[in-house]
């Protein structure tokens, strides 16, 4: 059916349009406002854009692991797949909260979070914790959670 020269279908598809350029410029726009292409990358001074991980990253610098590894070594699996997952939904949960608020004064891990960092523990010492009698069935981070962020 057609008024005009406009089909009925043109007036929903050109709405969906808008909507959707409109998203995309917003998303872009907020992309770019909170530096989102550092977050892609591996320095460690980009966990430190946001002021409440202002003390992690100080805590990391002053801790022995700063040497050997960055943020992203223990709190983001290996691989490169996994790896960018987990930096997107970290990213999603991250700006939702500081977006909307809802984020603590001290934040926690979300549990997939630390199995990511106890199986990033196990995977670098591997050769130290192998023997240990306590195995799998005690957590790295339950005696050793000042390690990577000294407090």
């Amino acid at each position: 059916m057609t008024t005009r020269g406009i089909t009925t279908l043109s007036v929903p598809l050109t709405l969906a349009a808008m909507a959707a350029g409109l998203a995309v410029g917003v998303g872009g726009y907020a992309f770019h406002a909170a530096r989102g292409t550092s977050y892609l990358g591996n320095d460690p001074a980009t966990c430190a854009n946001c002021h409440v991980m202002a003390s992690h990253y100080a805590g990391w610098q002053a801790s022995p692991h700063h040497l050997v590894a960055t943020c992203n070594d223990c709190h983001t699996p290996a691989g490169p797949v996994a790896k960018y997952v987990v930096k997107a939904l970290n990213g999603y949960h991250h700006s939702m909260a500081f977006t909307f608020g809802g984020y603590p004064d001290v934040i926690r891990a979300r549990p997939s979070s630390v199995a990511v960092v106890e199986a990033n523990c196990r995977r670098c010492h591997a050769a130290l914790t192998e023997g240990m009698s306590h195995g799998g069935a005690v957590s790295c981070i339950r005696c050793h959670a000042s390690v990577g962020h000294l407090r």
